[in-house]
């Protein structure tokens, strides 16, 4: 039997980084993670505040090398209806910023991921699945599926929405679905994208062409799922020609590639995010529709909040309500986002007017006002960065005007 401090169960991104992140942090750490056993093509961009954690876990300059910049985020109504919101455009330049975030291909960052847990002295790796897991007072075990025991004072799960060590602990889950699929594929294009992401709002759900290195963008469709499904059988060259038409010829001529997915929208939060020696991260914790760009960022916030909490003082035991502590620490964020998440999403499902009338109202308004728009983009990049810089940007008026 061997033991641990802490054991993350779960090899995805933010498993990965929990491992790295707490094992850095001076705990001796279990990860339990099968290796991955299909490529994952997908794409993530994270915003300034992941970007500056993965820096200070010593990942960012070999990561940087795969990722493009996001200088500026521009929104398009695409839709036909009666109201139609204006084009607005977000510039990272406005809020002090070279850019918003980076756009990376998710392989990029696993096997730099791979290569730091397997380099890292504080983590032991174990590709066995997690047959079974007991949780007490005192300590987690779990047996592994070649019938390998592991005990640790506390368990991070990163294991998905299915998690075993949720299911394990007791805690329950609301689940919801849309009645929409997301095609997420990657493109060469013609013209430059000048580090802009370009969002257009359909009347199924956004469509967002995000920068990759090169002349190459990745995408992200939200369709109706019949039409969807009746587009992933044309031929790649079609299928170009549609996105091109729906981009107004914005990138220029587009050539898909191979690898074109298809996956259904839906929810999921748990009850709680943490209890006793558990806390619930990523997946296991949230999911919502792939909008906004807030996914793996909510995830690295519950990384951030863990590895506060675990890491503090590193010199003495895990204390046994830690998982408390986290849940109350992580509530708010998450249920704040997953619920703008939601009704952005839901907003352009609607055909309902007073809806568009107000979609329509607050773009304008964030258009027409700059201090707002500039608050929008300090909350989009980290929680509560918008209000903390209210009193900088105030004073600084104050010394223009005296100037």
């Amino acid at each position: 039997m061997k033991t641990f401090e802490i054991a993350v169960i779960g090899g995805g991104l933010a498993g990965m980084i929990a491992a790295i992140a707490l094992a850095r942090g001076g705990r001796n750490v279990a990860l339990v993670a099968p290796l991955a056993t299909r490529e994952d093509r997908r794409t993530t961009a994270l915003m300034d505040q992941s970007i500056r954690f993965l820096d200070r876990l010593t990942l960012w300059d070999k990561l940087r090398p795969a990722a493009a910049p996001l200088t500026s985020m521009r929104i398009i109504d695409g839709t036909d209806r009666l109201l139609r919101a204006p084009t607005t455009t977000f510039r990272a330049a406005e809020v002090g910023l070279d850019a918003f975030g980076y756009n990376f291909p998710n392989k990029a960052l696993t096997d730099i991921l791979e290569q730091a847990t397997a380099g890292e002295g504080n983590i032991s790796r174990f590709t066995d699945m997690a047959e079974s897991i007991e949780i007490s007072a005192d300590r987690v075990s779990i047996t592994l599926a070649g019938g390998e025991t592991l005990v640790a004072d506390f368990a991070v799960g990163a294991d998905g929405r299915g998690s075993k060590l949720r299911e394990t602990a007791g805690i329950g889950v609301r689940n919801w679905s849309y009645p929409q699929s997301a095609m997420v594929l990657n493109f060469a294009h013609s013209l430059p994208h000048q580090n802009i992401s370009s969002e257009f709002h359909t009347k199924h759900g956004p469509f967002t062409q995000v920068p990759l290195p090169g002349s190459r963008s990745s995408l992200v469709w939200v369709q109706d799922p019949a039409e969807a499904a009746a587009r992933m059988e044309l031929p790649l060259a079609e299928l170009g020609r549609l996105i091109e038409a729906q981009m107004q010829s914005m990138l220029g001529k587009v050539d898909v590639e191979e690898g074109v997915q298809l996956w259904p929208l839906s929810g999921m939060m748990a009850h709680r995010f943490g209890k006793g020696r558990i806390a619930l991260i990523g997946e296991a914790a949230h999911v919502f529709p792939p909008i906004g760009a807030q996914g793996l960022n909510l995830s690295l916030r519950d990384i951030m909040a863990l590895t506060d909490i675990l890491c503090d003082r590193a010199e003495l035991p895990v204390p046994a309500d830690a998982g408390d502590s986290f849940d109350r620490k992580r509530r708010a964020d998450i249920m704040t986002r997953t619920a703008s998440v939601d009704l952005l999403n839901r907003s352009l499902l609607s055909d309902f007017l007073p809806v568009q009338m107000l979609r329509a109202a607050g773009l304008h308004i964030l258009s027409a006002i700059p201090p707002l728009r500039n608050l929008v983009m300090r909350e989009g990049i980290e929680p509560g960065r918008g209000f903390r810089d209210i009193p900088d940007s105030l004073r600084e008026k104050l010394k223009r005007k005296k100037a």
